[in-house]
This record gives C-alpha cells, sequence and structure tokens, in this order.
C-alpha cells in the first residue's frame, strides 16, 4: 500500500532538513526509510500499543506507531493514517537506539 510522507510538526520537518548539511548519512538513510515507507506503508516494525508511549499520544493525536530500523543503530519512527482514500506516513522522529530503548522502556 502506497503512503505519502508527511512530518508531525514543522519542528521536525526542519530538524530534518538541518540533517542534509549536519549528518549528510543519517540524512540519506532516512530518505531511503521515505522510499521504502512510501512504496509500503507497512514495511516497518508495528510496535505494540501498550508500548506506545504516552507523550505520542498526547502530543501527536495517534492510535499506532511504526519503528523503520536505520543503519547504525538509529530507528526512525511513525504513524500510519488514512483520509480520504489517501495513506499518510507521518514522521514523528528519529533516535540511536539507546534513545529508543529508553523512550519504549525496553
Amino acid at each position: 500500500m502506497n503512503s505519502e510522507i508527511q512530518f508531525a510538526t514543522d519542528k521536525i520537518k526542519k530538524s530534518f532538513e538541518r540533517l542534509k548539511n549536519s549528518d549528510e548519512k543519517l540524512y540519506s538513510f532516512i530518505c531511503r526509510a521515505f522510499e521504502d515507507i512510501e512504496e509500503n506503508v507497512f514495511c516497518g516494525i508495528q510496535v505494540p500499543k501498550r508500548l506506545i508511549p504516552k507523550e505520542y499520544i498526547q502530543r501527536f493525536n495517534i492510535r499506532n506507531v511504526w519503528k523503520y530500523n536505520l543503519p547504525g543503530a538509529w530507528r526512525l519512527l511513525y504513524s500510519v493514517e488514512g483520509k480520504n482514500l489517501i495513506v499518510f506516513s507521518i514522521i514523528l522522529e528519529w533516535m540511536d537506539h539507546k534513545t529508543y530503548e529508553r523512550r519504549f522502556k525496553y
């Protein structure tokens, strides 16, 4: 199922755009992830609902979270929403593995 990439907030979008100049490697990994997610919205691993941080539910008003594993133990987190037969992948954030483990209490 195809999807359209969107960012949860303008701040997240601007952080991504800044990566192009500050961390080209991570930027290219995330761009590749976007291509994969656009082609198949369910290519990531769904996070069990009980593990979704309450912060995400409150801040982004989402019902699901998917994890896409990036090289170098980075994680891209996104949510899937549908409107008028269009599927949106909403980028929540990306983080290193250690931060991911703390956020999801592993």
